[in-house]
């Protein structure tokens, strides 16, 4: 994965998980989850759980949480 491809998923998994970050505790990490499982593309979320893999550097810590119920894309 390009480190432009990666810096742009950061970057979007960062703006859902801040929008998020208003919302109640309790709906935080779902909220994410539910959200990318349901508009993020399998590549997509793919290529997050590589970077995830790797350490996950720039995310913020509700993404590394909400990853836990991300549905991780088989690998064909």
């Amino acid at each position: 994965m390009s480190h432009d491809t990666s810096e742009k998923l950061v970057r979007m998994a960062n703006q859902i998980a801040t929008f998020f970050l208003s919302q109640p505790e309790g709906v935080r990490v779902e909220g994410v989850a539910n959200h990318i499982n349901r508009f993020w593309e399998p590549r997509m979320r793919r290529q997050l759980f590589e970077h995830i893999d790797h350490g996950g550097e720039g995310l913020l810590p509700l993404v590394i949480q909400a990853s836990k119920a991300i549905k991780r894309p088989v690998v064909a």
